[in-house]
């Protein structure tokens, strides 16, 4: 917590009325602020630009974006899209985002926006009635993946070398075959994941053992590795991820369904996600978002429906730092951590 503090709160002169306490050392305890986003849809995409701007996507085809901390938020959805559900957003400033729509054949759609929301451009439209893309991620403003569960025995992966305007499907030779019941989560926008300018990482669950996937040249080849946390069942496995670096990585996960424990709900990889080994003390509950926190290291969060979790050593141990509902979370280099979730649940941390 005092890691935590020191990086993200503010001089206890800032604090605004009805804060939370404040430390000993004049700092605001860290807490997530709720932001009225206008709207009671649940929103499992998130993409974080700064303190000040954020985009989030959820269902309905509803797309909102803040310039102002969360103060106002704009509904910039694409026109008819409200059939649609979104549940990956990535953006690259607060003008331009490319946003994922999941679902069973044309129901899998990206669109892209160059002016804040204000015009939207269908880039992609599945026509494989045995696709179903989940996640999507980028390396720079250029290149990206976007990831499908799998077709024909191995997970599918869509490529784009021009920031989203246009994809095409990688060969499928480089990637291993997929288990039986096999699949991935569109429960947070980050089953796949991206570090510097070639590494990716895809998660899966339901199968026999819950696995992630590497890739060192953007998507062409993959190997996979188990990991510790319980599959087995199309409810189980490996929810999200996030690397710090090319190295170090966590998974979180465990079992969606409420009336279900999720004992190893955290794993952690130091060497790229070729071996994963059980948090020590993993959060108490599934968990569907990750993010490592700015200029701190070893420390980042870990959301789900019954609360969020701190960890402060690398993912090893894990300590509740709030009881709120949230599907997914995002942090930014100048401090920026946003969350967003159910029932129009969009908050910072202060």
């Amino acid at each position: 917590m005092a890691a935590l503090a020191a990086a993200l709160t503010t001089p206890a002169g800032a604090a605004p009325a009805g804060a939370a306490p404040l430390s000993a050392a004049g700092r605001q305890t860290p807490h997530w602020q709720l932001k009225d986003s206008g709207t009671d849809v649940r929103f499992r995409g998130l993409s974080a630009v700064s303190r000040h701007a954020a985009w989030v996507a959820g269902s309905k085809g509803t797309v909102l974006r803040t310039t102002d901390g969360g103060a106002h938020w704009r509904n910039v959805s694409p026109p008819g899209a409200a059939d649609l559900e979104f549940r990956d957003i990535e953006a690259f400033d607060a003008r331009r985002a490319v946003v994922l729509a999941i679902g069973e054949g044309e129901a899998s759609r990206v669109l892209r926006t160059d002016d804040g929301g204000a015009t939207w451009t269908e880039s992609f439209r599945n026509t494989d009635a045995k696709a179903f893309y989940d996640c999507l991620a980028f390396f720079d403003r250029r290149h990206g993946l976007a990831m499908s569960d799998p077709v024909d025995g191995a997970f599918r992966i869509l490529s784009t070398s021009d920031g989203g305007r246009s994809w095409k499907v990688l060969p499928g030779a480089g990637m291993p075959a997929a288990q039986d019941g096999e699949a991935g989560f569109a429960a947070g926008g980050q089953c796949l994941v991206t570090s510097g300018p070639r590494d990716a990482w895809l998660a899966t669950g339901g199968g026999a053992h819950a696995r992630v996937l590497h890739s060192a040249d953007r998507g062409l080849t993959w190997t996979a590795a188990d990991t510790p946390i319980p599959a087995g069942d199309p409810a189980r496995g490996v929810f999200a991820l996030a690397f710090r670096d090319r190295t170090h990585g966590i998974a979180v996960g465990g079992d969606y369904r409420a009336d279900q424990a999720s004992p190893r709900a955290a794993a952690v990889s130091g060497d790229a996600g070729r071996t994963w080994t059980t948090a020590a003390q993993p959060p108490p509950a599934y968990r569907s978002g990750v993010t490592w926190l700015p200029h701190t290291g070893s420390a980042a969060l870990a959301v789900g429906p019954t609360g969020t979790d701190l960890t402060t050593d690398g993912g090893r141990t894990w300590k509740t730092l709030d009881t709120g509902s949230y599907d997914t979370v995002d942090c930014t280099p100048d401090r920026g951590c946003w969350a967003s979730g159910e029932k129009g649940r969009v908050a910072r941390l202060e």
